[in-house]
Order: C-alpha cells, then structure tokens, then sequence
C-alpha cells in the first residue's frame, strides 16, 4: 500500500503571480497518515511541493490510489515548502527526490541562475490566462474576440514575463502576429501584424481586472482573475497549450541522473499514475475547469 507523510519547511511566503498561476484556495489543515510504520519491501519517494492545496491532496490521493490498485508499494512523504526558492535547491541536494510546484520557465530560469541541471520529467496541467471581455454597466460588452471592435483597446500586464505571455495569447486569439515565438520573451516591439489596429494599454498586473470598466477587453491572471470573482468560464479566449505556452505547463522536476536513483522505479510509477483519468478529473473538478491536465 501507498503511504503518506508530511513534514513542514517553513520560509517566507512569496506572492509570485509573475512566476506561478493560482490554482485554488489554500488549504489550512495538514495531515499525517495514521497507517503502520512501513515494511521492508516499501520504496520511499521524496516529493516537494508548495503549501498544499485541497486540490493538491485530492490530486495526490487519486496517484495514491492509483499505485495502490496496481499494487505498488510505495511510501510517499511529502516535504511542504513556503518559499519558492525552496524546492529546487531540496531536489539538487538530495533533500527531495523529486518536486511539484512551477512551470518550465520557472525551473529554466532556476537552472540559469544556479548552475543547474535540474530536469521536467513529466508535463502535468495548464493553468491558462484568459482574455475578458470589458464590461458595460456590470455587463460584458462582448460575447466572443471576434465581436472586438476595430481600434479597439487591450490591457495587459506591464512586467516582462506576463506581457510576454499575454502577447502570444493576443496572438494565438487572432488578434495579432509576433516576429518571435517558443520561449522568447515577446513584447509590443514584436507585433507584425495588427489586422483590427488593437490597441495594447500595459497595466501592472494587479489592475487589469480593475481595468475592464475603460477597456474592450484584458488580459487577466488567474491569480487576480479568481479574487475579482470573473466569469473565467464565460472569457473571450483561453490560452491554449501550444509552442508559444509550453513554458507555463506546470511539471514534476528531478535531478538529471533521476533514473540512476535506487527508487527510480518507485519514481516512474508515480509518473505513470499522474497520468490517468481519475487524476485528469481532480484537476478538472477541483480547479472548476480552471486548470487544463496536457496529456
């Protein structure tokens, strides 16, 4: 049988919209398994992640049943971390075995700036930004992208990361063409093509939910989209998982020697048991459709 325990790393929380996309509020209860100390044929499995989230447990207890049923035994101990400079540097020590907490970009640049060789072992779930429609009297004044008027006016966020970001949904939408593409930073300089003269305004990220009161429409992160209680159900464009978003995709990282690792195996089952349905459905139902599983 699967077996979980929990253990806490406390830090100082980073409010890093730019870096991670909210998923669902945060859980404030943790637990420890109450199953008996684990037997000789049981392989550990090290697993870092953020604070969890209710989502983020059911999400685990549907892998654990799933190793479970095809009658795995595997001890999962989950380490919890509060500070996201945290978990990389606990993977590259041999603290973890493996994490669960960013995207492509965020390891990327970590790798970067560290000298290291971490690698994303599996694609996990999007958590896409969305286009919304400005509103008109608390109502949305337009019910698709091609409904957007000509001239008319764009918000976006004004950081390097997220503007980029949204410049390629802009793009994938059919509002504008960019000269750049994959993980290259884009930004207004970029645009080659603006088929209705679209005006882009670039807001702090914090503001382009408050801003569809003077804009046709805004590129809002889920982050500030959730707390601005948004209808992300009913946006004009969701991001869609292709070349230009591969680096948001959130993904499990591990060492690059990983498959060397004594519970190399143990690992890979893990992996194998993310990607079945009874998970793709704990992403769905637990995030409201606000993630997209990639697989």
């Amino acid at each position: 049988m699967t077996l979980k325990k929990w253990l806490s790393v406390s830090g100082l929380a980073l409010a890093s919209a730019t870096l991670l996309a909210a998923c669902a509020p945060a859980s404030n209860s943790s637990s420890t398994s109450n199953a008996s100390d684990s037997d000789a044929t049981e392989v550990l499995v090290k697993v870092g992640v953020m604070t969890m989230t209710e989502a983020d447990e059911d999400r685990w207890d549907k892998i654990e049943d799933e190793l479970e049923a095809a009658g795995h035994n595997i001890d999962i101990e989950f380490t919890q971390f509060t500070d996201y400079s945290q978990p990389n540097p606990a993977v590259a020590e041999g603290e973890v075995d493996i994490n669960a907490f960013q995207h492509h970009s965020f390891l990327n640049n970590w790798n970067k700036e560290n000298n290291g060789d971490l690698v994303a072992i599996l694609d996990t779930y999007l958590s896409p930004i969305r286009l919304y429609s400005g509103t008109e009297n608390g109502k949305n004044k337009y019910a698709s992208v091609d409904e957007l008027p000509e001239n008319a006016t764009v918000a976006i966020p004004n950081d390097p990361t997220n503007g980029s970001r949204a410049l390629y949904v802009l793009q994938s939408a059919g509002l504008i063409e960019l000269g750049v593409s994959g993980d290259t930073f884009a930004t207004v300089a970029d645009i080659t093509d603006n088929p209705k003269n679209i005006t882009i305004t670039e807001l702090d990220a914090s503001q382009t939910a408050n801003s569809l009161i003077d804009v046709d429409a805004a590129i809002v992160n889920n982050s500030y989209a959730v707390p601005a209680n948004l209808d992300y159900k009913n946006a004009l464009y969701v991001e869609q998982k292709d070349e230009n978003s591969q680096q948001w995709v959130n993904i499990i990282a591990a060492p690059k020697d990983w498959k060397d690792k004594d519970n190399a195996e143990a690992i890979q089952a893990i992996l194998d048991a993310y990607y079945t349905d009874s998970v793709k459905t704990s992403i769905e139902k637990e995030s409201d459709g606000l993630d997209l599983p990639v697989w």
